[in-house]
């Protein structure tokens, strides 16, 4: 496992009974977690103390409740091992999340050092960003130095990844920002001849389309990665999936990945849970992550 054990503004403070909880900044949030399986017991005060909370609801869904009010959103920073920070703006939303996934961190950072190097060697870096959300992996590539397209459905994400870059300092960075479906836009891509050096993906496990067709990510995963396989450039140098779905362990996305990208294209393919250390113990499994990197 990978574990993103370089933060100093978030903390994992511990873990239980299908909760985490956490320190945002000044901020202790508790909130679900359904990887969160075991009945240990609540080993830190601040379960007691936490600034708010979020429930699920039997019927989907759920809410905050909060011991005193917090601000709308505040930051948080995190220092790339490339010497850039980045700095996020968190508020929690009405789907228990904050608009970061902590450990994508431990990506961050890969990617970016991948990208310096490249660059460090008179070469250029063109990312493509799929489903990228509030664009972490976006601001660490930019941070790089590569140009970024960030692509996500949600005109919401979008906005809020360009706070995000400019909070980090990134407005003026080449980033193109795209609101479409990620499928569609890459097809369209392809016909117009765009090609990109690197290619991330962080798709959800379930969803509907525009047309309302159902996206199950088990289903659809190996069509969508050999798809975005024909937008690589002659000499690509990385391409990256995350995933959160349970049925897709490292090893069967490594598989795809072999099978596709690894096929057209010489270079190595690796596989491995990512995580988060627990300060009360551990470390918490918190997904999954494949990539090919390019000879």
């Amino acid at each position: 496992m990978r574990c993103a054990d370089r933060w100093n503004d978030y903390r994992l403070i511990d873990c239980t009974r299908s909760e985490k909880l956490e320190s945002w900044g000044e901020c202790t949030l508790i909130r679900p977690d359904p990887q969160v399986i075991w009945k240990t017991d609540r080993k830190s005060p601040l379960w007691n103390k936490a600034d708010g909370h979020y429930f699920r609801s039997d019927k989907g869904g759920g809410h905050w409740e909060f011991n005193k009010k917090l601000p709308e959103s505040w930051t948080v920073g995190y220092d790339l091992k490339i010497g850039k920070r980045l700095v996020f703006n968190i508020r929690p939303t009405g789907f228990k999340h904050t608009g970061l996934f902590p450990e994508q961190a431990v990506n961050w950072d890969y990617m970016s050092e991948l990208i310096c190097d490249r660059i460090n060697k008179g070469g250029t870096v063109n990312v493509l960003n799929l489903f990228a959300y509030t664009g972490g992996a976006t601001c660490a590539c930019a941070a790089a130095g590569a140009s970024v397209c960030h692509v996500d459905a949600s005109k919401g994400m979008v906005k809020w990844a360009r706070d995000n870059a400019e909070s980090s300092g990134l407005a003026e960075k080449p980033i193109r920002w795209i609101v479409d479906d990620c499928e569609k836009f890459v097809a369209r891509e392809i016909k117009r001849g765009h090609r990109y050096d690197a290619v991330i993906m962080d798709p959800p496990s379930y969803g509907r389309g525009p047309g309302q067709e159902v996206w199950k990510l088990e289903d659809c995963i190996y069509d969508l990665v050999k798809l975005c396989t024909r937008v690589l450039s002659d000499n690509p140098l990385f391409f990256l999936v995350n995933s959160y779905t349970t049925g897709l362990s490292p090893s069967v996305m490594a598989y795809i990945i072999s099978e596709t990208v690894a096929t057209e294209y010489k270079g190595k393919v690796t596989a491995d849970e990512i995580g988060l250390p627990v300060e009360c113990a551990g470390i918490l499994p918190c997904g999954s992550t494949a990539v090919f990197v390019g000879n």
